[in-house]
């Protein structure tokens, strides 16, 4: 079994910063894709960024120049660095890995149970 924790949420200004984290854990034989995603009342949740194990990053429009998404393979973690935070931030953050927990087994998507940030004055 895999478990996402995600930390690093909170109530901050706008204008504001947070770093969210992630940690990976347990029957880890390889992580590909790693990534946030994001889910505000009555919205669908929506990738926020993603990173590969190769460094590869994408982003939601709505972030560009604002979130930063890093990972460190060694510590199976993945980080997001948010600035400038707006109120339409505000949302539950989703940590999301793919992950084979074996060398013959398929990939598949575990999930975080979310951490809130809300962006408020």
């Amino acid at each position: 079994q895999v478990q996402l924790v995600e930390s690093g949420g909170g109530l901050v200004q706008p204008g504001g910063s947070l770093r969210l984290s992630c940690v990976a854990s347990g029957s880890i034989f390889n992580i590909h894709a790693m990534g946030w995603y994001r889910q505000a009342p009555e919205k669908q949740r929506e990738l926020v960024a993603a990173t590969t194990s190769g460094g590869s990053t994408n982003y939601a429009d709505s972030v560009k120049g604002r979130f930063t998404i890093s990972r460190d393979n060694v510590k199976n973690t993945v980080y997001l660095q948010m600035n400038s935070l707006k109120p339409e931030d505000t949302a539950v953050y989703y940590c999301n890995a793919v992950v084979a927990v074996t060398s013959t087994n398929l990939a598949r998507p575990y999930w975080g149970q979310g951490t809130q940030v809300t962006v408020s004055s």
